[in-house]
């Protein structure tokens, strides 16, 4: 059933033939963690690529004053990991940590890598879902810098509306940039 939801996901970027698919499905183990266990720290290198089957994370970045500004919520069913990381290699600028009990199948970088030398089409899922994943970042980027706090949160919740429930609301504000605050009055006021 695990797998189910990985073929579904897979198949949703860029379906993979029968050799490609079997190869691929081979290298995820599965994986599970309590809430708030942090995954990755900032400075290590990324070894691992997650697809969720259960449970909330989120990548932060720690300010020199220590405050965490999120970055990026994952949940069922879809990848997560510190990306740029995983990507290049090198080490991260982030934090990776559950937010609640949480279950993964995982696989690694080196495995990965290898089927991408072994197969094109596995090179052009991880290409595709990159491309995915880059758009997703530069359109949010957009969201930062020019909107202003209704319109930010308006577009949060037409895109998942599920996080208001899965997510608690410090987060939340902190992925909108908006303080805890103005997040509350706009969860009080503003409907869809």
């Amino acid at each position: 059933m695990e797998r189910s939801h990985l073929h579904q996901f897979i198949c949703a970027i860029s379906p993979l033939k029968a050799e490609a698919w079997e190869a691929f499905e081979k290298v995820w183990q599965p994986y599970s963690c309590k809430r708030k266990t942090l995954l990755t720290a900032a400075g290590e290198t990324e070894r691992y690529l997650y697809f969720v089957l259960e449970g909330v994370q989120r990548s932060y970045w720690l300010t020199r004053d220590d405050k965490e500004a999120t970055i990026v919520f994952t949940y069922p069913y879809s990848f997560s990991g510190i990306a740029d990381s995983f990507l290049t290699q090198t080490p991260s600028l982030f934090y990776l940590e559950s937010l609640t009990q949480s279950s993964f199948l995982r696989t690694t970088y080196t495995q990965v890598q290898e089927l991408m030398d072994r197969f094109p089409a596995i090179q052009s899922l991880i290409l595709k879902a990159t491309a995915f994943a880059l758009k997703g970042s530069l359109e949010r980027q957009v969201e930062l810098q020019c909107l202003g706090a209704e319109e930010k949160f308006r577009k949060l919740l037409t895109r998942s509306p599920q996080v208001l429930n899965l997510i608690p609301h410090k987060y939340l504000a902190s992925y909108l940039g908006l303080d805890a605050a103005t997040f509350s009055k706009l969860l009080g006021t503003v409907r869809l």
